[in-house]
């Protein structure tokens, strides 16, 4: 099954309007997701409230946050994202990301700048603490029983009394179990540092790939990986991540674009050309093996969207590549993932 996402970012927007347009239109291509980035590092709006905005006007495209680990509150990001998993009625991930700077850890005030490998080793255990909060409801929890006044089973809430190197949460969350069981993971594989991270605990790894060889490499490391972390590595899902520039229209790619492949830049492996060599590159790396899809971040998000979502994908519809309807109302359906199992169920408190 080929799988496709694509960015939404607009740094210069500041109305909910633009967003909810640019994810309606992928959510009329049958795109399984739409990311939309955040940092500490620049001005902007936050990721995960303009996404529950947009969560209520969109019916199946799954919607995917950044959310920076450092500096933040794990009990208080694992709510959030799950709270966006109830208001889009279970289309929810979040795209784990660091934090690297001294400049973004003095807007904290709470501790210096801290290196890569220490701070994806960091989101590894934010990672691990928001799953078993997620699982600190068993589903049937809630009983709402109007007759004896009890809206809870005490019993089937579970205290995770995690203790990782960093920090310590004792839970039970206050947010019930997601509708997903576990909202789905996202984290850019392409550096060294958040790899581990990613095989580990990954749904969903980005890799900025300018070859098919290249991400083929990468996607069989993650895959290597996460046996050894007593995963299954189908369970992990490897997209190519592509900057597109679709300003060409139909004409033919540029030198070094298009069927030959994408060109590297300041800003990641980027594809110029026309929504056709685009879908050519796309159905040649996923038939190779290489990835098992891709996201593609437009350079001029209306125009680009547009063309690759009326261009691209109605092309590989056409022939067969992609679907033509969403499979189920899950983010997890759209990527043939299975809802996790409740790891406090039937245990004690």
């Amino acid at each position: 099954m080929l799988h496709l996402s694509a960015a939404v970012d607009q740094p210069s927007a500041y109305d909910a309007d633009s967003y909810i347009e640019l994810a309606r239109l992928a959510e009329h291509g049958v795109l399984d997701f739409v990311t939309l980035d955040d940092t500490f590092a620049r001005p902007g709006l936050d990721a995960l409230a303009v996404l529950s905005r947009v969560a209520p006007v969109t019916s199946r495209i799954g919607l995917v946050p950044t959310v920076t680990t450092t500096h933040t509150e794990p009990f208080h990001v694992q709510a959030a994202v799950a709270t966006l998993d109830w208001v889009s009625r279970g289309r929810a991930g979040w795209r784990l990301d660091v934090s690297t700077t001294e400049g973004e850890a003095r807007l904290f005030g709470r501790r210096h700048a801290a290196p890569a490998d220490a701070l994806w080793q960091e989101a590894g255990e934010v990672a691990d603490v928001a799953a078993k909060l997620w699982d600190s409801w068993e589903d049937d929890a809630e009983i709402r029983d109007v007759a004896t006044g009890r809206f809870i089973d005490r019993d089937k809430l579970h205290y995770v009394d995690f203790e990782g190197a960093d920090f310590s949460v004792k839970g039970p969350s206050i947010v019930p179990r997601p509708p997903q069981g576990h909202p789905v993971r996202v984290i850019d594989a392409s550096d060294g540092h958040a790899r581990r991270t990613a095989a580990r605990y990954a749904d969903v790894a980005l890799v900025r790939s300018v070859s098919a060889a290249h991400a083929r490499a990468v996607r069989e490391e993650l895959r290597a990986s996460a046996v050894e972390f007593g995963r299954d590595p189908d369970a992990l899902r490897v997209l190519a991540g592509l900057v597109v520039d679709l300003g060409d229209g139909e004409h033919a790619a540029e030198p070094g674009h298009g069927g030959g492949g994408p060109r590297q830049t300041a800003q990641g492996p980027l594809y110029r050309g026309g929504p056709v060599d685009l879908a050519e590159l796309v159905a040649s790396w996923h038939g190779e093996g290489a990835v098992d899809g891709f996201h593609l971040t437009p350079v001029e998000p209306r125009r680009d969207l547009e063309r690759l979502v009326n261009g691209t994908v109605a092309l590989l519809q056409h022939r067969g590549l992609f679907r033509t309807f969403y499979p189920g109302s899950a983010l997890r359906d759209h990527l043939g993932l299975t809802r996790p199992a409740n790891q406090y169920a039937g245990g004690p408190s």
